[in-house]
């Protein structure tokens, strides 16, 4: 029988973590936020979907298959951080493509085309998942600034495509937010000076 692994392993105790080729780093190192946001995004979004299959809301139009994809995506976003550029090809890590933007763009295109055309900025809120869409907008949003400073620092550390992939991220939850409220019969909340 083979033992179970411990969720604990003191090994971080000191504040050092590895990275996946073995290098120790400070838990303070920008590298392990970046990649602790994206795990928060992950989370968050996590709780998205559970709201989702557990609401009355008619969920076809909602589409959960790809926010499947895309914490499977932020894996991935995660794994390169977590691991020096280096010494991703040796662990065969995959990477964001063209292919997972364009699939991003399609869907904001199909829901966008679906909503009415907005006239006026709109407040975060109605129903409870569009909410929850809007914190998961805004921690992208900060993900997307720690990696693009940490970029800018580190010229062609991450890949290519992260970067425009975080940035259609946020513009898709802001539109699904938008067809949640729709979808639910909640009026949105229009910020009108």
């Amino acid at each position: 029988m083979t033992d179970k692994s411990k969720v604990y392993t003191r090994s971080g105790d000191k504040g050092l973590t590895g990275l996946v080729g073995g290098t120790r780093v400070s838990k303070g190192d920008s590298r392990i936020h970046i990649y602790g946001e994206v795990d928060e995004l992950n989370a968050q979004l996590g709780v998205v979907i559970s709201m989702i299959e557990t609401s009355d809301l008619d969920s076809s139009s909602l589409g959960v298959p790809l926010l499947l994809e895309i914490q499977h995506n932020l894996f991935v976003i995660g794994s390169n951080f977590a691991c020096e550029k280096e010494r991703r090809g040796s662990f065969s890590l995959p990477e964001i493509t063209d292919v997972d933007v364009k699939k991003i763009e399609d869907a904001i295109d199909d829901l966008d085309g679906k909503l009415t055309p907005l006239k006026h900025f709109v407040l975060p809120g109605g129903h409870v998942i569009s909410s929850n869409l809007h914190v998961s907008r805004t921690v992208c949003r900060r993900v997307e600034r720690y990696a693009s400073s940490y970029e800018s620092q580190n010229q062609g550390e991450l890949p290519q495509e992260s970067l425009k992939y975080l940035n259609r991220l946020s513009d898709y939850f802001f539109v699904l937010s938008r067809m949640v409220n729709n979808v639910g019969g909640v009026k949105e909340i229009y910020w009108i000076p």
